[in-house]
């Protein structure tokens, strides 16, 4: 009997392997034939409690008395922050929350689809990590630099901040650096999976560099209205460099690879759940993949170090104070008082104290802002704006290099970017921050003035 005649005869596809177990088993024992067999599955799956002993069937009895008996656990409540969210996105939400060890979420109101959690999905698991509810992109972030470059030097010596940019950064798809850069990272431990070692000399290739999309470095005012005590600065305008990028195609494959590990061992009543497969914390596969994870956190952090070392020194400015943060990636925290896994898929820390930069698009501001640590947030906020248009929709709505011009009218030089990168592709981001007034205290506003992003037109990778 083949798959498509136990599913006449009303074998459940959850049950299909047992059933062709006993089938193989009894035929090579010479013993039932096909109307036999036939037969004897019709009566196991009319009473199967029957047949839990029966040398041939019992496995698929058993399978069938427990699929009968169970029952998934009631999904979790999310809390929703923002005004801006389609049915699509609380739908990816609600199915997150329905994950067997799912015990708090939140959703932030840049959110937006994405693939298993949605970008700017917070979701806490105990024990457990979903490697597509971290993301693609994993440990993708912000970083801001504060240079001791006066003001007056962004509209006095525009090709002065061009040229840096021009020169001390690469974008797109496999873009590196024609001389691998050095950075300490690349001295870790690359073997604690085989997807990060065997990736090693690509990411050393792609060290200091930025990928597609929403991938950026660019030049602003960073307008600071008091003294800041963790930032040390004075009341004031400072030239500042925020970039947003995070650990490239070695990133991407180690989400791939795990995610495809996880969906091979979803148990069989959860095969629908798909891209929010999850591995077991205690498991070999999920100590890899946490370990490959941290890793890509180290590595994308290096990416930053490299470009604002080459960014700062090409333009000729110091340093003086700089915020960064991750978003996409998973920490072990105790909520409630219990220790938990939680994902920010596409959503900032913002535990109590912690500094952290929101970023708006290419013609609105960022933020610096300092969290508050609201615990119905499990200590997080939104990541940026968020889109409201996809990248399709926004490409066959808008010519870049009008949108290119109108910007520069308004004071916004943008050396390259997609038009599916247009500012009118994004949430009003001041929506955005009033929205989370109770999660976040603004600090200091970024209006950016010089923008270099990826003009390939291409998804981040």
């Amino acid at each position: 009997m083949n798959t498509t005649q136990l599913r006449k005869l009303g074998v459940s596809d959850l049950c299909i392997g047992a059933a062709i177990e006993g089938i193989q088993r009894a035929v090579q024992e010479d013993a039932l034939r096909g109307r036999e067999i036939k037969k004897l599955i019709s009566s196991v799956l009319a009473e199967p409690s029957d047949f839990v002993a029966h040398p041939y069937f019992g496995r698929l009895a058993r399978e069938i008395i427990e699929h009968a008996n169970f029952t998934r656990p009631a999904p979790i409540e999310y809390q929703v922050w923002g005004r801006e969210i389609d049915a699509a996105c609380h739908a990816q939400m609600r199915q997150s929350c329905a994950l067997p060890m799912a015990v708090g979420a939140a959703i932030m109101p840049d959110a937006h689809l994405g693939y298993g959690l949605p970008i700017g999905g917070v979701l806490a698991l105990e024990n457990a990590v979903v490697p597509y509810a971290v993301g693609v992109d994993i440990a993708c972030r912000m970083k801001l630099s504060i240079l001791d470059i006066p003001t007056t030097e962004l509209d006095a010596n525009f090709y002065r901040f061009k040229n840096a940019l021009d020169k001390g950064t690469r974008f797109g798809i496999g873009s590196v650096h024609e001389r691998p850069q050095q950075h300490a990272v690349m001295d870790a431990d690359w073997t604690v999976s085989r997807v990060t070692r065997e990736n090693r000399d690509k990411a050393w290739k792609q060290l200091g560099t930025s990928g597609s999309g929403n991938h950026f470095v660019e030049f602003g005012r960073l307008t600071l209205e008091q003294r800041d005590e963790q930032l040390g600065l004075e009341k004031g305008e400072y030239v500042a460099l925020l970039s947003h990028s995070g650990s490239r195609g070695t990133g991407a494959s180690v989400c791939d690879t795990y995610s495809n590990i996880a969906r091979a061992l979803l148990p069989r009543q959860y095969v629908d759940f798909g891209r929010l497969a999850w591995l077991d914390l205690d498991s070999e596969a999920g100590q890899e993949y946490w370990a490959a994870m941290t890793l890509m956190g180290k590595y994308a952090a290096a990416n930053h170090d490299v470009i604002h070392r080459l960014v700062s020194l090409i333009v000729g400015g110091k340093i003086i104070a700089g915020v960064e943060n991750h978003h996409n990636f998973a920490w072990i925290e105790n909520h409630n008082g219990r220790d938990v896994v939680v994902h920010r898929k596409g959503a900032t820390p913002a535990g109590e104290g912690v500094l952290g930069v929101i970023p708006g698009s290419m013609a609105d501001p960022a933020f610096v802002v300092r969290g508050k640590g609201n615990p119905a947030s499990l200590n997080s906020a939104s990541h940026g704006a968020g889109r409201r248009m996809s990248r399709t929709a926004a490409r066959e709505k808008y010519s870049w290099r009008a949108v290119q011009r109108d910007l520069e009218n308004k004071g916004v030089r943008v050396l390259s970017a997609g038009a599916d990168e247009v500012p009118y592709a994004y949430k009003n981001i001041l929506d955005v921050m009033q929205d989370q007034q109770d999660l976040v205290e603004t600090v200091a506003r970024f209006d950016p003035l010089i923008v270099k992003m990826s003009d390939d037109g291409r998804a981040e990778d």
